[in-house]
């Protein structure tokens, strides 16, 4: 896409290839690796038709619990709640996710992935496990079907779904774990050919994130298929409650760094190109991605603060544990500014903060990224708040909660992905963006949108106003606004919302224009080239690429962490204390 930008000068080697009028292109990524694209594509593709569905569910239930617009019964505003957060925080970010990292890898290692029937095996069980927790959850819409899985995003007992539901959800983790395989394979192959070479750092970053996710998502795999299914299909009559919700949750504070490293992927490699300049360090990048890798599975406890069957003391070892996640935070907050600072020097810019008027503010691929990190910030304030063991009881379970996780995967991930689609998209799809000037606002309605919605649910929060709740109005009980009116904060959230759905459509209009009404210009490609960080890998210890290191150490704090509370669960048998099932 020839634009004029200053970051569209590459600073290294670009592959070219001359045409047979004489002329020079740029090879796209479609043009490298067509078959890579091709995957590329259809992970998109079915995240962002998650997200349209998971968006539309969404608007639905901030006008229905705000009592603004109510069409449907509230019987089923539970269902769309389990849908909105099924499609949007597992399927919607699991094949954004697989789409991005299956381009930075290749990318990243120049090697093609190496067996198509395992890229196709690992795409077809997620599909599968997509079409069958998905139809579950909206044939509870239907009264002549007898499945339903009303059991919310969590779903942890006693709440009981079809067990296809539960089926769907483990073929979903297993085809990523397919995924994994695929890029530790196209690993191996660049390895045997660079012996002695560092770890190209987008291709670091996806198997640390992987390691992480093959570590954290076991204990929710467990959950599902030792015990939910048995359960679901009636080949066990109990289970217990306490050992399902901590497996869950071994995953389920894991699964947001899951979320965020590929967020993180692209603030390190691309949006520093976007402002025109280079990655500041490339070993700080390495060590952020490392410290999440060891440090994100061993605090799922602090999502059980109020769990009588849980020791104190394990509660404040997760506690200590994710106030140490502050650090690659923090590393992090630095790296990426001062990499768009020095994006905006080298386009001239002076002052100590002026700098920031001259980013390319107009275009969505960076302004959308950089929108996300000025929310992710805020999110991370919030979240010092659910971590700490004792104020943390003054919002658990209200509506502080989806207040803060919509700032993490509603914003720091999903704004963050589309706006990296804006610029991978023609990557690999060989077609010139539709729509721009659409484009181009998106992601400030959006980031509008989110301020309102998640700025009064967090206030909401303090009042204590209850999440999970279809009608949070009570005769017999009034809440009382720490700042505002609660009927003021009512119709922030629903207007937010609404400006959030009006988003998310117009995204999906300029996705949906590109790969349809997109023409192929083989003479105009988007420069997908990368510059060299201001500081490489050859700067950092070479202790940083043993993978197998870190990994084992990883596991170790797992141990410490789990290994005694996990013991005191099974002490008294697997199923005991058990419960019956809810019907969901």
């Amino acid at each position: 896409m020839a634009t004029g930008h200053p970051e569209d000068t590459t600073q290294e080697e670009v592959e070219f290839v001359e045409s047979e009028d004489g002329t020079r292109r740029r090879l796209a990524f479609i043009d490298r690796f067509p078959e890579a694209a091709r995957t590329v594509r259809i992970c998109l593709g079915i995240a962002f038709a998650s997200f349209g569905v998971g968006a539309l569910f969404g608007v639905i239930q901030a006008l229905h619990r705000t009592d603004v617009f109510r069409f449907i019964p509230s019987s089923d505003y539970y269902t769309l709640l389990t849908g909105h957060g099924v499609l949007m925080a597992l399927v919607f970010t699991t094949f954004g996710i697989a789409g991005l990292f299956h381009w930075a890898n290749t990318r990243s290692l120049g090697v093609a992935p190496t067996s198509a029937r395992l890229t196709q095996g690992w795409l077809w069980t997620m599909t599968i496990g997509t079409l069958l927790a998905a139809g579950t959850i909206l044939a509870g819409l239907v009264d002549g079907i007898p499945a339903s899985a009303d059991v919310l995003y969590t779903f942890y007992a006693p709440l009981k779904a079809h067990p296809l539901f539960y089926i769907g959800a483990a073929l979903l983790i297993v085809g990523s774990w397919g995924a994994g395989l695929d890029w530790f394979l196209q690993y191996r192959e660049w390895r045997s050919e660079n012996p002695d070479a560092r770890i190209p750092l987008q291709s670091f970053m996806v198997m640390t994130t992987w390691l992480m996710w093959y570590l954290s998502s076991l204990g929710v795999a467990i959950s599902v298929v030792v015990f939910l299914i048995p359960w679901s299909l009636g080949l066990i009559g109990q289970v217990d409650p306490l050992l399902t919700r901590t497996l869950f949750w071994y995953f389920g504070h894991p699964v947001v760094y899951f979320w965020l490293l590929p967020a993180y992927l692209l603030w390190y490699t691309v949006l520093p190109k976007l402002s025109g300049g280079r990655l500041f360090s490339d070993p700080l990048a390495r060590v952020t991605f490392v410290l999440f890798l060891l440090l994100s599975t061993p605090v799922g406890f602090h999502h059980q603060y109020t769990d009588p069957g849980i020791a104190s003391g394990y509660k404040f070892v997760a506690m200590t544990n994710t106030m140490f996640l502050l650090l690659p935070s923090l590393l992090t907050l630095f790296t990426v500014v001062a990499s768009m600072e020095h994006g905006a020097r080298q386009r001239g810019a002076k002052g100590y903060l002026s700098w920031l008027t001259t980013l390319p503010w107009e275009r969505p691929e960076f302004s959308g990224m950089a929108l996300a990190g000025i929310m992710f910030a805020a999110g991370g304030f919030s979240g010092m708040i659910n971590a700490g063991m004792d104020i943390n009881y003054l919002i658990h379970n209200t509506i502080w909660v989806p207040g803060h996780f919509h700032l993490t995967v509603g914003t720091a991930f999903a704004l963050t992905l589309m706006a990296g689609a804006y610029w991978l998209v023609p990557q690999v799809t060989g077609k010139r963006l539709q729509f721009r000037g659409l484009a181009a606002v998106q992601p400030f309605v959006w980031f509008i949108g989110m301020v309102l919605m998640s700025n009064a649910m967090h206030r909401g929060g303090l009042a204590g106003i209850p999440r999970r709740t279809a009608e949070p109005q009570y005769d017999q009980v009034s809440f009382s606004a720490v700042v505002g009116s609660v009927s003021e904060m009512r119709l922030q959230i629903a207007i937010g919302g609404t400006l959030l759905f009006i988003a998310g459509l117009m995204f999906l209009i300029v996705m949906l224009g590109t790969w349809v009404l997109g023409k192929k210009n083989s003479a105009l490609r988007v420069n997908g080239s990368i510059p060299e960080p201001l500081s490489g890998a050859t700067e950092s210890p070479v202790v940083l690429d043993n993978l197998k290191l870190w990994t084992a150490i990883a596991v170790a704090l797992v141990l410490l962490a789990y290994g005694l509370p996990l013991a005191d669960m099974i002490a008294d048998g697997l199923l005991w204390p058990g419960s019956a099932p809810v019907p969901g």
